[in-house]
């Protein structure tokens, strides 16, 4: 069942971590290169923080972003700061997602994101977590799959799942890890089965791996579209 006061809860310590993380570094390694193709530390810190605003525009029936184009600028605009603007910035934008998220909200209301999705306002917490756990990862600052949580594992892999559910892209796919089976992909025929350890099967279906470490049976290992 989702829980967003206790996801909320979940995402003020996860920010913490990141924040406590990111102290270490200074202005250079701020400005060195993240995981994420064409991003520095600077442009994942920046989009943390506005991703927080953003999230917050949507709790209070605003537009997530005023456009891509909006959103875009705005990374470019904070990602050079320097690190104790980062900081006093993400911190900043993360107390105001968690004052909005404290306020009586309608949490079984149908809020609309980005490109047209919608949610139960109940998943923001969640959603909102799924960002600073693993972009936490991305920043490469010691950070690992390995270290999340493993509920949020679990529960982000099974996120996941859902969403490539039915897609006519993905074959149908039968997912094992130490925490559980999961099935995903389209209907019909018989399943590939992905096996292997609950980091790298989440870094699979994130993105974040190429799934090289997994077992692959019945088929290859699925293409996964882009998130």
């Amino acid at each position: 069942m989702i829980d967003p006061k206790r996801d909320l809860d979940a995402v003020h310590e996860a920010t913490e971590r990141l924040l406590t993380a990111a102290a270490s570094l200074d202005n250079a390694a701020t400005s060195g290169p993240s995981r994420l193709p064409g991003w520095t530390r600077g442009h994942v810190l920046a989009h943390l923080a506005r991703n927080a605003d953003a999230l917050v525009n949507v709790l209070e029936g605003r537009p997530m972003y005023e456009s891509a184009a909006a959103r875009e600028a705005d990374i470019e605009r904070d990602a050079p700061r320097a690190l104790t603007e980062q900081l006093a910035d993400l911190r900043a934008s993360a107390d105001r997602i968690q004052a909005a998220g404290e306020r009586d909200t309608d949490w079984s209301r149908t809020v609309e994101l980005r490109n047209g999705v919608t949610d139960s306002a109940s998943r923001l917490p969640f959603r909102r977590l799924v960002e600073v756990e693993l972009h936490h990862v991305d920043l490469d600052i010691g950070y690992e799959l390995e270290d999340l949580p493993k509920e949020f594992t679990e529960r982000e892999t099974d996120f996941l799942a859902q969403r490539f559910s039915g897609h006519a892209d993905v074959p149908p796919t039968r997912i094992l890890t130490d925490a559980g089976e999961w099935h995903t992909g389209g209907p019909g025929g018989t399943p590939v089965t992905v096996s292997g350890p609950a980091a790298d099967v989440l870094g699979w279906l994130a993105g974040r791996r190429d799934g090289a470490a997994l077992e692959v049976s019945g088929g290859l290992l699925p293409a996964l579209p882009p998130l």
